[in-house]
C-alpha cells in the first residue's frame, strides 16, 4: 500500500518517547527505520544504509503484516527517531506533505553539491519534483535556469522562481547556454540523451540525475565529460537530520509544494489524470475521507 508523504498530529505516545507530545504536528516521509549502526546511518545517511533502510510501505518486517503498511490511513505508529517537526501554518499542510519526498529528493543533492549565490543551475524538467526544485535553487540564490520541453510552460516556470526558462528542443536557446552551467539537476524519470545537458556543463559542473526512467537512459558520450571534467551523478531522497533541515528552510522560505486535493474516493480518477500529466503538480489524498469510504 502506497503513502510516504505523511502529516498529521501525534495521537499517542510511548512511555519513552522524548521528542514529541500529543498534538504535535508532524510528518513521515519515505522511511520508518534503518539498521541505524552501519557508516551510513551512523552519519545520517540512513537513505544509504547499507543493509537497507525500511520503507514506509512493502517493506519486509518481522510484525505479523510482514510488510510496512503505508500511510494511505487515518493512524500510523512509527519510532519517533523517523518522525519530523512540522512548522509550517496549518493551512498549508497538505501543499507541505510532498516535501516528504518531492523536497527532500531535491534539497539534497543542491545542499550536496553547494548550491547557492553566484551559482548557476539548471532544473531539468517542471513536475512535480521539478517545481519544488526550482522554489528551492532560487530561495537558496542561484541563478535558476528551468528546461522543458513544452513552450507553454515558460510563465508557469517563471511563476515558481526561475530567472529564465529554456526550451531543450530549441537547439539555438541550448547552444546560447554552452559550458555555463555549475550544477543541472535533472528530474525526468523518462530515458533521454543526457549529452544535451552535460555539454551545457562548465568546467567541473555536475549534472545529478534523482528520475529513474523504465528503460536506460542511452550511454553519454564519453568525451563530453572528460573534455570539461564533468560529472553524472545520482542522488537519491535525504536522510532524518537532512530532512528536517529542508522542511525548516521551507517554513523560513515559505516554499510548499503546488497541490491539489482530492478525496479517497477519486484515487482512480487522479491516477488516470496522472498518467496524462494532468496535474499541477501533486495529487494529496485527504485522509478523513477514509472514514466515508462505507458511505
Amino acid at each position: 500500500m502506497p503513502g510516504h508523504e505523511i502529516v498529521g498530529h501525534v495521537s499517542a505516545v510511548g512511555g519513552e518517547v522524548t521528542g514529541f507530545k500529543v498534538g504535535d504536528t508532524v510528518g513521515v516521509g519515505c522511511m520508518v527505520n534503518s539498521c541505524q549502526k552501519c557508516p551510513a546511518c551512523k552519519d545520517g545517511l540512513e537513505q544509504y544504509c547499507e543493509i537497507g533502510f525500511t520503507a514506509t510501505y512493502n517493506s519486509e518486517i518481522a510484525e505479523p503484516s510482514g510488510h510496512t503498511l503505508g500511510g494511505y490511513s487515518q493512524q500510523i505508529v512509527v519510532d519517533e527517531k523517523f518522525v519530523l517537526k512540522i512548522t509550517h501554518p496549518a493551512e498549508q499542510l497538505a501543499a507541505v506533505a510532498p516535501l516528504l519526498c518531492a523536497g527532500i529528493t531535491t534539497y539534497s543533492p543542491m545542499r550536496h553539491w553547494q548550491v547557492g549565490p553566484g551559482k548557476k543551475v539548471g532544473i531539468v524538467g517542471i513536475g512535480g519534483l521539478g517545481h519544488v526544485g526550482i522554489k528551492l535553487a532560487h530561495a537558496m540564490g542561484a541563478k535558476t535556469i528551468a528546461f522543458t520541453t513544452s513552450e507553454d510552460k515558460r510563465e508557469d516556470a517563471r511563476a515558481l522562481g526561475a530567472d529564465e526558462v529554456i526550451v531543450s528542443r530549441n537547439a539555438t536557446e541550448m547552444e546560447a547556454h554552452a559550458n555555463s552551467f555549475d550544477f543541472i539537476l535533472n528530474t525526468v524519470a523518462a530515458s533521454h540523451n543526457l549529452d544535451v545537458y552535460t555539454n551545457l556543463l562548465k568546467l567541473d559542473g555536475t549534472m545529478v540525475l534523482i528520475g529513474v526512467p523504465e528503460h536506460p537512459h542511452p550511454s553519454p558520450d564519453v568525451s563530453t565529460l572528460i573534455s570539461r571534467r564533468r560529472s553524472i551523478a545520482g542522488s537519491l531522497i535525504g536522510g532524518i537530520a537532512e530532512t528536517q533541515e529542508m522542511l525548516d528552510f521551507c517554513a523560513e522560505n515559505k516554499i510548499v509544494a503546488d497541490i491539489e486535493m482530492i478525496p479517497i474516493q477519486k484515487i482512480d480518477e487522479a491516477y488516470d489524470r496522472m498518467q496524462k500529466s494532468d496535474v499541477k503538480y501533486r495529487f494529496v489524498i485527504d485522509n478523513a475521507s477514509l472514514g466515508e469510504m462505507n458511505d
